[in-house]
């Protein structure tokens, strides 16, 4: 979000879900989607089965990789290379849009000098993907209409995440691909209503509707609404908040988040909560963090609640309740509203529209979407409205930046390649990256208390490349012990070809082996996201172990 609010002014997908069936060019990278975001999937993959050109460029072949035209096979944590390779091919083969650049972008000429450096045969001896596959998407990209690019946390979760997005958007930018159906620049959301989140205001940097903290005048206007004075400067974000626990931060509120097993490095976490004074936990299933709480409010799931929901294409949505809430739980706005008067803040809210329609005052994105008006959508209100939606009778925005980008002029950004924080040596020689599977997410509170799931994937695994994986004398099902500088968990070998030689892979939704216990929590200078993608690693063989195998797994 960070990289995109700089250089386009809105940090949502550019484009709708429903416009990559007509795409002709679809980059795709740092992103598992048929894995992580199936539905996605099936719309590239109607794609291409019309006749578009499919690019994959990630680390492991995955199994968007089998219908791509082409898979850049990139190192881990080189991205910045490549993408300012693909740029020095267009700038250097005149591929640029003159014209858009000059009437809606500003800073170009020091990204053209900063990617003159960048050739893609120098970036073969980074990357290790052939110069001649570079200048090929570079030349398809920049050349074909409707041309897309679509990422999440493949790209992001690195020491240079926000770098690896600001290269993103300058190929957008230099080429023009913005403005327009079935192109732009689409930040993938990992969950319902992720999106939401954000547009309300979860974060340290914004007020709801992206109106920064440290605005005057914004500030002024929540101030007034909420009859309270704010802060001026940014809190903590999660990374800095995690590094915190148990020194200057003391006590936490943890809302539908599991710290302990999602965040890296999760032992020094553990550490922390057991020095800080006191814990609260609010979810609807008991998680690793419950064990850490002095208090636990039960709350709702999706279908047990009323509200609205914003997806991953800016669509909000009304969300109605189906069932009662089991026991003692209770919708979140309830939670908070009561937890919040006892602290004597006097809300006085009765039902999620007056919450939502607060949003809608103060945030002109969204000042055209109400809950009365969500109610006439479509059969059962499902359709939904697309911010920005400035007035009651708008209609939704289905691409952004269609009528004029919407920070003034797009803004590029030149960036210099850096290394990942770790990198192998001699005792770790592998490149640890962790990602989702397909039948469980993230900490896997929900998913692994479904039968069938449990069942089709029951235990960790590593992927390890057959050559690395004879060297170390593991065979196909052995137990093995992957180790890091932060400490080990124990996981079933795969050989599997879709990774590199020198590198591995394994998922992180397993409490009873925790991928992040391994990883490294330095992050982003911008935004302090962790190193999810890339650390040093090493893999060792359990003696007397018995071969076994997790369940159903991607296998090339």
């Amino acid at each position: 979000m960070a990289g995109l609010v700089t250089t386009f002014g809105a940090g949502a997908m550019t484009n709708s879900i429903r416009e990559i069936r007509d795409a002709d060019f679809l980059f795709v990278i740092g992103s598992n989607t048929s894995e992580a975001h199936p539905i996605i999937a099936m719309e590239m993959k109607r794609a291409v089965h019309r006749g578009a050109t499919l690019v994959v460029a990630d680390p492991r072949a995955i199994w968007m990789t089998t219908i791509a035209e082409r898979h850049l096979q990139l190192a881990p944590g080189t991205d910045v290379w490549l993408l300012n390779a693909m740029a020095h091919v267009i700038c250097e083969e005149g591929l640029l849009d003159e014209d858009f650049i000059a009437a809606n972008t500003e800073g170009f000429e020091s990204v053209r000098e900063t990617v003159a450096r960048y050739s893609p045969e120098e970036a073969e001896k980074v990357c290790g993907i052939p110069a001649e596959d570079i200048r090929w998407v570079a030349r398809r990209y920049a050349t074909t209409k409707r041309a897309g690019i679509f990422y999440t946390l493949g790209i992001t979760e690195h020491s240079h995440g926000t770098d690896n997005v600001y290269a993103l958007a300058n190929l957008v930018l230099m080429t023009g691909h913005l403005g327009k159906e079935s192109t732009g620049l689409n930040p993938l959301r990992g969950q319902n209503n992720v999106q939401g989140a954000n547009d309300a205001g979860a974060s340290p940097v914004f007020l709801p509707g992206y109106q920064r903290v440290d605005d005057d005048e914004a500030r002024a206007k929540f101030e007034a609404a909420w009859g309270t004075p704010l802060r001026a400067e940014p809190g903590l974000n999660l990374n800095q908040m995690m590094k915190q626990a148990g020194k200057e931060i003391r006590g936490f509120f943890v809302m539908g988040e599991d710290i302990v097993l999602s965040e890296p490095d999760c032992l020094a976490l553990e550490a922390g909560l057991n020095a800080s004074d006191f814990l609260v936990l609010q979810d609807a299933f008991l998680n690793e963090t419950a064990r850490f709480a002095d208090v636990i409010f039960p709350a709702t799931v999706f279908a047990e609640k009323d509200g609205v929901f914003t997806n991953s294409e800016r669509r909000v949505q009304r969300v109605r309740k189906a069932v009662e809430p089991p026991g003692e739980a209770r919708a979140d706005w309830r939670i908070l509203t009561d937890l919040a008067n006892r602290l004597g803040a006097g809300w006085s809210y009765r039902e999620p529209a007056e919450v939502y329609d607060e949003v809608v005052a103060l945030a002109p994105k969204f000042s055209g979407i109400s809950h009365a008006r969500l109610e006439g959508q479509g059969t059962g209100g499902f359709t939904g409205i697309q911010w920005p939606c400035p007035s009651e009778d708008h209609p939704g925005t289905r691409f952004l930046h269609g009528d004029g980008i919407l920070r003034g002029k797009g803004l590029f950004q030149a960036v210099e390649y850096r290394p990942s924080k770790e990198l192998p040596d001699e005792t770790y020689g592998l490149i640890l990256s962790t990602g989702r599977t397909l039948y469980h997410y993230n900490a896997a509170t929900q998913t692994r208390r479904e039968s069938g799931l449990a069942a089709k994937q029951s235990a960790n695994f590593v992927e390890i490349h057959p050559r690395d994986a004879k060297r170390r004398g593991i065979s196909d099902g052995d137990r093995v012990e992957i180790r890091t500088r932060r400490g080990a968990v124990e996981a079933v070998a795969i050989h599997s070809r879709q990774v590199r030689p020198g590198c591995i892979w394994t998922p992180l939704h397993f409490a009873e082996a925790r991928a992040n216990v391994l990883t490294n929590p330095e992050g982003d200078p911008v935004t302090q996201t962790a190193e999810y993608k890339v650390c040093a690693a090493e893999v060792r063989k359990l003696e007397g172990s018995v071969r076994a195998f997790p369940g159903s797994f991607y296998r090339v």
